[in-house]
């Protein structure tokens, strides 16, 4: 579903990414974690088709980025980190809004916005303005927009940030739905716990570049010393070790007065 090949980002001289590879199959729920600034959120950004790479190419559901983004981005759905939400909307308009820019005939519009401001407890806030909405009622309100028009692909740039319990579950009982029934999802998180627990493959990004990648059902097979022959015991161990940096750098990384 999703091909990346030699990707590489240059910010005015600043190497976000460095010649990535990486294939998501459909079906999956793949992971993509890394510290900030390592290139998450770049890598769906050029992937999402907002900002263009500087080598490399990249194919999704079959079609090149570069020859066919408008193909492509009828078929994702994604919420970006800062939600991208029009703040002067109420919840329902922004969600129609959505919905006829991907098409959506308006009986069907309908059902699916009455739907999902129910499944998501906002149709008491239907309509009250977005910049009016707390934190956790606009991650709602991007996840309903990201899935309205049920995308082949969904893009989630720390979707887990600023929501409560029952809201995260929802959130994970949707995704494995969607994983079910063909979909594929790409998700970037520091929520390692949430990850391990629902993706079916994770990658670790480092200074723009893939420093692990497994499939989850392997992460607790993963031999962390070969001499000591002891295992990982979870996703936070194994991060924690591929980008916490050497002893040399820990022993700079202090306060003097603490």
């Amino acid at each position: 579903m999703i091909e990346i090949k030699e990707l590489s980002k240059n910010f005015a001289g600043v190497q976000a990414l460095d010649k990535i590879n990486l294939s998501i199959h459909d079906k999956s729920i793949f992971g993509f974690v890394g510290p900030n600034g390592a290139g998450k959120s770049t890598t769906i950004n050029i992937l999402t088709g907002i900002v263009p790479p500087s080598e490399g190419s990249v194919k999704i559901l079959g079609y090149d980025l570069k020859e066919n983004p408008v193909e492509i981005k009828r078929r994702i759905g994604v919420i970006p980190e800062r939600l991208a939400l029009f703040d002067g909307l109420t919840g329902e308009e922004h969600l129609t809004f959505v919905g006829k820019i991907y098409g959506l005939e308006q009986k069907i519009l309908t059902n699916r916005i009455n739907e999902l401001l129910y499944f998501f407890e906002l149709t008491s806030a239907r309509d009250r303005l977005i910049e009016t909405y707390s934190q956790g009622m606009r991650k709602k309100l991007a996840f309903a927009s990201a899935i309205i028009h049920a995308p082949d692909i969904l893009f989630l740039d720390e979707p887990f940030e600023n929501v409560d319990p029952i809201f995260r579950k929802k959130m994970r009982d949707i995704l494995i739905r969607m994983r079910n029934n063909g979909k594929t999802i790409l998700i970037t998180s520091h929520a390692l716990i949430e990850l391990e627990d629902i993706c079916d493959e994770v990658a670790i990004i480092n200074k723009g570049k893939i420093v692990y990648q497994s499939r989850t059902e392997d992460i607790r097979k993963k031999i962390k010393d070969e001499i000591s022959r002891e295992t990982y015991q979870s996703l936070e161990e194994i991060f924690l070790d591929v980008v916490g940096g050497s002893d040399e750098e820990e022993k700079d990384n202090k306060l003097s007065w603490l």
